[in-house]
């Protein structure tokens, strides 16, 4: 947990600390004053500025709850933003301020004192509320960017109570730290991991559709760093870097250090101090007016959460108001009432003994309105749904037995829901896998036949037509795509890439088709080449022999009508997965004609879930048919870097919208339990 509470607990501990400085300079001020009678006005600001923040906290958790996901991602996107402005502005005005911050502060309780209660409550809340809202602000950001909120409430915890710990310290004078190095220092850090609340959310601004480039990936180490490993899950904690992240990203993070970091250094090089002001004797004041005891202080620390509260109340469908409903292997929703039409949420309480899986349905039909995965026993999830006017039941799967349906309610109201799925099940896709099934084994048969003469080109010499049987050939398994997951070994050895190997290009165990490419076009012999082809050869008839043998998952059939361009998208079009041939856009070619078949073979079961889809699809398709043809000149091929500008933007833009298209296939094909 650590990972995520370190943002949090450096944030708590340089905000709580400024906060603590200002309170701790208005007390002794007041106290060597020898006006005691006003502490409770400051302590009353201080108070009001605490509660302003926590309701600040409660009223961004509400208005993110009540977004849809598209509308969260750009929300959230848009207050990491701020936040990082806010962090920013922090540090630098700290580090400016530090050495004179003690005098600033004195100065300014003097006018406060002269000019009654309103004006010292109205300075201390001032000082204590803007660190309260940028703590919020960057707390919830932080929050959302770990995925859960134990850890940066915990740190956060700690944080504050260790800058209170210090404050006091310095107040007593029984601690002596060098404030202009510390928060120097602590700054430094900060704007590293600002840096990376600033990429993370540019990537919830391009998620939420406010900026472009979400599938133009700059770095994609998914495949080579365990993203659950110690460190990698430190890195993504601590600095929110992830394996994958798109140009923006990488742009936004860069930019933001250099520039920020380069600035806050050079501001932060020794000069020369400024001249102490003058110690003046701070004579005693007369305490001020008797104000009424209690309703000054209720008033302006209660405001906010008032306001909070009816921010929330006044809000379509509060969280606050979710429903508690039990699921077990023989009773499935307890607890369950009509709800009212609106966006609502639901606690999935699971009281058996097995683990189940858990929908809002249709009774009628079985239509998906919400599900919860995986619910194991005595814990509790929330499941979230727009529901509008009509019947709904709950379902629930246990791991083992039968399936239980609840009661049906009925919604009144005309509202609209979220949009039901049609639920698919194994039997379901039966067909359209026998049919890709058939597909496969189709093209394996032709790739044998074309490696094989492959092979005898290179074992004969004939180099020039090698170069283009292996286009012919790798064209061939290129549109085999959504079978990659099932060939198991055979697709590494067949179309493995060097990355990652010790050896690169140069290792023994690079092997296959880009192996073979990388010695046509860069001089290799025959001789050199004959025993990889020979080996490839070998491994095609090999994969062909097996393929009816494999585990070919019904369920991979709708994961592949996006991942085959998505690889496209991140290794074809970027020229990554070239080894010298410049024919990435024939290979991109190929991954459209087995995305389209296997858009075939699925079309009947999108067409009855979503008749709107299939039309757009259908359009994506042609119109990055259009942009590859016209890269495709008789035999030959346009590199991918050889592209101007304009087309190779358009070209990214089509398959990015293509994709963007595609992603619903994977949940509206989703095998669901039903037994």
């Amino acid at each position: 947990m650590w990972d995520d509470a370190f943002p949090s607990f450096l944030i708590g501990l340089r905000e709580g600390l400024e906060a603590g400085l200002i309170v701790s300079v208005l007390v002794a001020t007041l106290v060597r004053a020898g006006a005691r009678s006003r502490l409770p006005q400051v302590w009353t600001g201080v108070l009001a500025a605490i509660s302003l923040a926590l309701s600040f906290g409660a009223v961004l958790t509400f208005t993110a709850a009540s977004l849809s996901a598209t509308a969260q991602e750009a929300f959230g996107g848009a207050l990491s933003v701020v936040a990082v402005g806010f962090v920013t502005a922090m540090v630098f005005w700290m580090r400016r301020s530090a050495r004179t911050l003690s005098g600033e502060i004195r100065e300014k309780i003097t006018g406060a004192l002269g000019m009654g209660a309103g004006m010292l409550i109205a300075t201390s809340f001032l000082a204590v509320g803007r660190e309260g809202l940028e703590t919020a602000l960057f707390l919830w950001t932080t929050a959302r960017a770990a995925g859960e909120s134990a850890g940066p409430l915990t740190g956060a915890g700690v944080g504050l109570v260790l800058a209170a710990g210090l404050c006091w310290g310095l107040y007593r004078r029984v601690l002596h730290i060098n404030l202009t190095k510390f928060f120097t220092a602590t700054g430094a850090v900060l704007i590293v991991i600002a840096a990376g609340v600033l990429g993370y959310g540019l990537r919830d601004l391009q998620e939420g559709g406010v900026l472009p480039g979400g599938t133009s990936y700059a770095v994609d180490l998914g495949g080579s760093i365990d993203a659950g490993s110690w460190y990698s899950t430190l890195v993504q904690g601590v600095f929110n870097l992830t394996p994958t992240m798109t140009w923006l990203q990488v742009v936004g993070y860069v930019g933001y250090l250099a520039v920020v970091l380069t600035l806050f250094l050079r501001g932060a090089a020794p000069r020369t101090a400024e001249p102490a002001a003058k110690a003046q004797r701070a004579r005693p004041l007369a305490p001020g007016r008797r104000r009424p005891p209690w309703v000054v202080p209720v008033a302006l620390v209660a405001g906010p959460a008032v306001l909070a509260g009816l921010a929330v109340t006044l809000g379509d469908s509060p969280p606050a108001a979710a429903q508690t409903v039990t699921v077990s292997e023989t009773d499935c929703g307890k607890g369950f009432t009509a709800p009212k039409p609106g966006r609502q949420t639901f606690q999935m309480h699971n009281t058996g003994d097995k683990t189940s899986e858990v929908y809002l349905v249709a009774p009628a039909t079985g239509a998906v309105y919400g599900e919860v995965e995986g619910l194991a026993p005595g814990t509790t999830r929330a499941l979230v749904a727009t529901v509008g006017g009509g019947t709904y039941a709950w379902r629930c799967v246990p791991s083992s037995g039968k399936a239980v349906t609840s009661r049906a309610v009925r919604v009144a109201g005309t509202g609209g829901a979220s949009t039901a799925v049609v639920p698919v099940s194994a039997a379901d896709l039966a067909a359209p896998l026998t049919s890709y099934k058939t597909y496969v084994e189709r093209g394996l048969a032709t790739l044998v036949t074309q490696t094989r003469r492959l092979g005898d080109d290179i074992a004969g010499g004939r180099l020039g037509a090698a170069r283009t049987d292996w286009l012919t050939a790798h064209r061939t398994y290129a549109s085999l795509g959504a079978a990659y997951g099932t060939f198991q070994d055979y697709d590494q050895k067949i179309n493995g890439r060097p990355d990652g190997l010790p050896g690169g290009v140069h290792d023994k165990d690079f092997t296959g088709f880009h192996r073979i490419e990388y010695g046509l076009w860069h001089g290799q012999s025959a001789k050199e080449l004959t025993a990889p082809a020979r080996q490839l050869a070998t491994d095609t008839a090999g994969l062909r022999k097996a393929f009816p043998t494999q585990d070919f998952d019904p369920g991979d059939l709708p994961l592949r009508a996006h991942e085959i361009l998505e690889n496209t998208f991140q290794f074809e079009l970027t020229g990554d997965a070239d080894q010298g041939s410049g024919t990435e856009l024939a290979t991109a070619d190929a991954n459209l004609t087995g995305t389209r078949e296997l858009l075939t073979v699925l079309r009947p079961l999108l067409t009855s879930r979503a008749p709107h889809l299939l039309p757009t699809v259908d359009a994506d398709i042609a119109r990055l048919q259009k942009l590859l043809d016209s890269a495709h000149h008789g035999g030959r091929w346009t590199p991918v870097d050889r592209l101007d500008a304009t087309a190779r933007a358009r070209l990214n833009g089509a398959t990015g919208q293509l994709l963007e298209d595609l992603a619903p296939v994977p949940d509206l094909l989703e095998i669901r339990k039903s037994a």
